[in-house]
Parts: structure tokens; C-alpha cells; sequence
């Protein structure tokens, strides 16, 4: 049987599904306008996050944490508590001077280990992500598919994924967005924040 279609299927939704404005946007471009290699790395790690939970998709685990109440319930809370945290921290940033130089900014930012962590906080404290998985492979993949198949889902997902945050922690760090937002960051920090705390809450109260 040719998976070909399939897997483009697969393909086109993930992409859609990384395009569409959420956490991971917010987070990797609020960090790219500080430092590139901080978006980079934020970027990364919610892409290993992402392949996790396809991972765990594939195995069947998607739909049981789907059917876990309290598993899910304790993951969503955690995701939304942390989501608005950073939003706070992002609010508290554009109340504080402008930072003087390039090295205070990326001081703000923390290290690529400390980015690539978030970022994986980020991704894991999502669990929609791991039912949208589950429920997209449930719909398009085939039962009885060769091993390969699956494995080649993973990957598509994380290099989709890495790709995606990489192009946009590469664009929002560009010299010319830089010194736009270097201007006006103040009120970029505080929309920036104010809409990691705005999904967060939505992340809260939605079932």
C-alpha cells in the first residue's frame, strides 16, 4: 500500500497546525526579538516536546490521557499556570528600563539551556497537543501500518515542527524587526505578556 498521500496529509495539518497562533508563537517570538539563539533553542525544545507527544500518540497514550480526567486536568492546569507566569514575567519586563546593549538583553533571556527547557515546559503542559495527535492518527493513518510508517510521522512532526519555530525565531530576530521593537519594546513586551496570560487563562477554562 502507498502511504505517500497520507503522510503529505499528515504533512499539510501539521504545518497548518504549527501557523496557527498559540503558546509556541508567542513564546519563540518574544524571545527571537531579545536573541536569536534563545528563540532558536525555546523553538527546539517544543519541538522535542511535540515529537513526545506524538510519540505517545502513536503508542495509544494520546487518547488515554484524552480519557484520564485527572491526568489531563493536572497537565492542562500546570501548562495554563506556567503559560501565565511567563506572561507575568514578560509584563513585569516592560514596566523595567530598556535594557542598554545587546548582552543585557540576552542576559534577560537566560542561556540556550535555560531556553531550550522552556520551551519543553511549554510543549509537555499542552496536553491538547497530545489528543490532536492521537486523534489525527486515528483518522489518517491506516491500522496495521509497517513500523517505518510511524517512525516516519515522528519525524516529520519534529522537523515540521523545528522548522516552523526556526524560521520564525530567525525572522523575528533579523536586525531590522530588532531595532523596531529595541524602539517600542515596552509596549511589545507588555502585548507580548498580556497574551501569554490571555491563552494561559483560556488554556484554564477550556475543556
Amino acid at each position: 500500500m502507498d502511504y505517500l498521500p497520507q503522510l503529505i496529509t499528515l504533512s499539510g495539518i501539521i504545518l497548518l497546525g504549527c501557523a496557527s497562533p498559540g503558546p509556541d508563537f508567542v513564546a519563540v517570538t518574544s524571545h527571537s526579538l531579545q536573541d536569536r539563539r534563545a528563540g532558536v533553542f525555546l523553538g527546539l525544545g517544543i519541538a522535542c516536546a511535540v515529537i513526545l507527544w506524538a510519540s505517545l500518540a502513536i503508542l495509544g497514550f494520546g487518547l488515554l490521557i484524552q480519557e484520564m480526567f485527572w491526568l489531563y486536568e493536572f497537565i492542562r492546569i500546570a501548562g495554563a499556570a506556567y503559560l501565565v507566569y511567563l506572561g507575568i514575567r514578560m509584563l513585569l519586563g516592560a514596566l523595567r528600563k530598556a535594557p542598554a546593549d545587546g548582552a543585557i538583553a540576552k542576559a534577560a533571556v537566560g542561556s540556550a539551556g535555560q531556553a531550550w527547557r522552556r520551551g519543553l515546559l511549554v510543549g509537555l503542559t499542552n496536553p491538547k497537543t497530545a489528543t490532536f495527535f492521537a486523534t489525527l492518527f486515528v483518522t489518517l493513518l491506516p491500522v496495521g501500518a509497517p513500523a517505518w510508517v510511524y517512525l516516519t510521522v515522528v519525524g516529520l512532526v519534529g522537523a515540521i515542527t523545528a522548522l516552523w519555530l526556526g524560521l520564525l525565531a530567525a525572522f523575528f530576530s533579523v536586525d531590522g524587526v530588532r531595532s523596531v521593537y529595541m524602539r517600542i519594546r515596552r509596549p511589545i513586551d507588555a502585548l507580548m505578556g498580556a497574551a501569554l496570560v490571555a491563552l494561559g487563562l483560556r488554556l484554564a477554562t477550556s475543556r
